[in-house]
């Protein structure tokens, strides 16, 4: 199972990979980088990405939403007073809008016209508030193997 150092060196074999880090989502921290960084500085970029990761770890309606099967909703039962996250068979969410396996939002993917920003989150057996970013060329690069390869490293990294 690799460490930072060495999932960061996996993650830059990817074709058209530039940069890569892993960061706390919480406090913007950079736990290591690799490569070039889209700002030129690597402690900026952590803590820039981390707003992302953020917003989409505690954003509510990611993790409501998730599992709803509007085909298994008949309207004329529904009752908007009784629907709530856990009656559509949500995940429950805490008070910052973490369900208690982790954050309900896998991946961000995030398209420039000359590059993808992959923000991939680290489910953890702590908090889980790291996640893998990984800088990719647009022209160079393949963007579902890099997303695959990210997800693999994810599970696979040792903190």
């Amino acid at each position: 199972m690799p460490g930072i150092d060495e999932c960061l060196l996996e993650a830059m074999l990817l074709p058209g990979a530039l940069g890569a880090g892993v960061a706390d989502w919480t406090s913007g921290l950079a736990l290591g980088a690799i490569g070039q960084s889209p700002g030129g500085d690597h402690e900026a970029t952590a803590a820039e990405t981390a707003e992302l990761a953020r917003m989409a770890a505690e954003h509510p309606g990611f993790g409501a939403a998730s599992s709803l099967d509007a085909s298994s909703l008949d309207a004329s039962s529904l009752d908007a007073s009784s629907l709530d996250a856990s009656s559509l068979g949500a995940p429950a969410l805490d008070s910052q809008g973490l369900s208690a396996t982790g954050p309900p939002v896998e991946d961000l993917i995030i398209t420039t016209r000359t590059a993808y920003h992959l923000l991939c989150f680290v489910e953890t057996a702590f908090d889980s508030s790291v996640f893998l970013h990984l800088w990719l060329d647009r022209d160079e690069g393949n963007l579902a193997l890099a997303r695959l390869r990210l997800r693999d490293l994810a599970e696979r990294l040792v903190l």
